[in-house]
């Protein structure tokens, strides 16, 4: 294999930054992180909330002194440049934590290079130095009530210009708007444009979260979960300055999808590391628990979840290295997107589900964090595009490339004329 290619084992000079950010997801933050749970716990209230603030306060400045904050951001809006391919590396094992992100500084890397590429300077100037730092939090809103969010073409949030040109006038209702509660402010995606096609009538406009106006209905819980911040909210006659588009007027469909792009790979690494952890907790139950005498382990049906839970491991990391090689070279990967993504989310659940039977009902306690991670594990199926809307995506690529003679080469991707030569 070339040295350019991606490797399923760490390259050198990546072990020594992986290994330190693994040392500190487990010695800091699975501490903080049954802490945080336990806040929650006991239900929430503004004492425990501003408590799990200074929580992760202090986990984010511990990561600023050891040099591990935001590591795959550019460094000309404040990261530390970590190129692509060796940033995939160290995502997986940040990913063994849902809070980790937080903590080092990664969950507004979508937004980071949003705002960097299309925002104005007005909007750059005033958020994004910030929102790299963890001073500010950035929230993205897309998905409404009771409109599919697999066909954005459905959105019915407008915004519409004053007379004078000179604001945005955005009314509607997002839901599915993570962190609202606590973001400096939301991208809204929004209908602009009445006359063009389908794809081409939404814009990315910047509402500030203060904004009069920007109402939060209700913060979401999902699935029951005691970490999270998923709200609706209603934008009623918000009013913005021109200059808060972010891009050009109709590109929202295009910038939503550039966006995604990238997210969809940073989460298939993060339920790797999800995954890893899962799989250590369910063998070590194994080998710890005996029955009549013996270890779990020793019982052949474990020893199948053993070995499905190492397949599903293996394979997911083997499609989400070839995802993130193609990116890396340009490659919009659509087809290999598709597949890690929902390959991969139905993956982790079945990993996670494994490792929760494996411990019995204490599974399905707080007594271990399978219960949290299984919970959002499933929510993997569902964000970011659910599982149904990748499969078909890939399939209809794939035979389309059929249909035009050609066939499928899983080593090289469509292979012209191949298909004629069966």
């Amino acid at each position: 294999m070339a040295a350019a290619d991606y490797r399923f084992d760490v390259p050198s000079h990546v072990r020594p930054l992986r290994d330190q950010v693994l040392r500190f997801v487990e010695e800091k933050v699975y501490p903080a992180e049954a802490k945080l749970f336990q806040l929650f716990a006991e239900g929430k209230s503004a004492a425990r909330t501003q408590q799990a603030r200074g929580v992760m306060l202090d986990l984010q400045r511990q990561a600023k002194e050891e040099g591990l904050w935001a590591l795959g951001h550019p460094k000309d809006i404040g990261g530390q440049g970590m190129p692509f391919r060796d940033y995939i590396y160290v995502n997986e094992v940040q990913g063994r934590s849902e809070i980790a992100q937080v903590a080092l500084g990664t969950h507004s890397l979508q937004d980071s290079l949003m705002l960097r590429k299309h925002a104005s300077r007005t909007i750059r100037d005033t958020y994004l130095s910030d929102v790299v730092a963890a001073n500010v939090y950035p929230s993205f809103a897309m998905t409404e009530p009771d409109i599919v969010s697999s066909d954005p073409t459905g959105i019915q949030t407008k915004a519409e210009l004053t007379p004078d040109g000179k604001h945005w006038i955005i009314n509607g209702t997002k839901w599915w708007t993570t962190n609202a509660a606590q973001a400096a402010f939301t991208s809204v995606m929004c209908r602009t444009e009445g006359h063009a096609a389908p794809h081409a009538s939404f814009s990315i406009i910047c509402v500030p979260t203060d904004a009069p106006g920007y109402h939060i209905k209700r913060s979401t819980p999902v699935l029951g979960t005691r970490v999270g911040d998923h709200c609706e909210v209603e934008y009623r006659g918000v009013q913005v300055p021109y200059e808060n588009l972010i891009g050009k007027r109709g590109s929202g469909f295009l910038i939503a999808q550039e966006r995604l792009g990238p997210g969809r790979i940073f989460h298939c690494m993060r339920w790797l590391g999800q995954a890893q952890r899962a799989f250590d907790w369910m063998c070590r139950c194994l080998v710890d628990r005996k029955v009549g005498g013996r270890a779990l382990g020793d019982k052949q049906l474990m020893q199948e979840h053993v070995f499905d839970s190492y397949c599903d491991i293996s394979a997911l990391r083997l499609m989400t290295m070839a995802a993130a090689e193609k990116m890396d070279g340009g490659n919009a990967a659509r087809v290999e997107l598709a597949a890690c993504k929902a390959w991969g989310a139905r993956a982790l659940c079945r990993v996670m589900d494994r490792a929760v039977q494996v411990h019995g009902a204490k599974g399905l306690t707080h007594d271990t964090p399978l219960g949290e991670m299984y919970q959002h594990a499933r929510a993997a199926r569902f964000y970011d595009g659910p599982d149904e809307v990748h499969i078909s995506t890939l399939s209809r690529l794939i035979l389309r490339e059929y249909g035009r003679g050609n066939s499928w080469d899983f080593s090289a991707g469509v292979r012209k004329g191949g298909s004629s030569k069966l």
